[in-house]
């Protein structure tokens, strides 16, 4: 990933961001052409701290015949995107450009057991049904046994071991302070889910660009001064 050094976060934040993201693009080179599917994942580590990624395939998956441990993979995360446009800037002679978080995780890939696959599967659904608190978190005690062995064996648990990791958070960090607040404030203004939350981060990442709101002292309601 080309990441000029603005927009590069640290491997904590990275790392931070794919888990809570917690869905990417897993991607292999066959020798011929490149192979990818989306999925949720959810991130451990090993005892000498180094991460691991952890989801599962379709068994007909034709990924499965590159995870031997040999070949290296590609775990794509994206998170929110918006457009710029050069008529937002306070400074003339602008551009076009996009804003927006990636993280790149790469390393090699081993299918699990299947003790393995049902703590993963454990893991992942109670990762994304704590999300939804307080409905009661769905498990797999809830299925039949019948019907949850099969749909084990339709699937194949797969763990990265996570050798390299690369991030890019594009949120216009090189800008003046007053082209970035004024970014920031049109993102915030477009009602697109994707651009407020850009806008967000933006405040969060720079908040000292953005004026604190003060509340005005109003006579009429301030029981020291009106009282008899």
């Amino acid at each position: 990933m080309y990441t000029p050094p603005p927009f590069k976060p640290d491997r904590a934040a990275s790392l931070a961001f794919a888990q809570a993201r917690g869905f990417g693009l897993v991607c292999a080179w066959d020798g011929v052409k490149p192979m990818a599917s989306p999925l949720p994942f959810y991130l451990g580590f090993a005892d000498d701290g180094t991460p691991k990624a952890l989801f599962h395939v379709a068994r007909h998956n034709p990924l499965l015949k590159l995870a031997g441990g040999t070949t290296s993979w590609l775990l794509a995360v994206n998170g929110a995107d918006a457009y710029v446009s050069p008529d937002w800037y306070v400074s003339a002679d602008q551009v076009p450009t996009w804003l927006y978080q990636a993280v790149h995780l790469t390393g090699t890939v081993r299918a699990l057991s299947d003790d393995e696959l049902a703590e993963q599967i454990e893991t992942l659904s109670a990762k994304f049904e704590n999300r939804l608190l307080p409905k009661k978190p769905w498990l797999s005690s809830k299925m039949t046994a019948g019907r949850l062995d099969a749909m084990k064996k339709a699937i194949v648990g797969l763990e990265m071991t996570v050798e390299g990791i690369e991030g890019s958070f594009k949120l216009n960090q090189h800008k003046s302070e007053a082209d970035y607040t004024a970014i920031s404030t049109a993102l915030a203004s477009q009602g697109d889910a994707d651009a407020a939350e850009i806008a967000a981060l933006m405040r969060a990442a720079r908040p000292q660009a953005f004026p604190t709101p003060t509340a005005a002292t109003n006579d009429a309601t301030t029981p020291e001064r009106n009282a008899p």
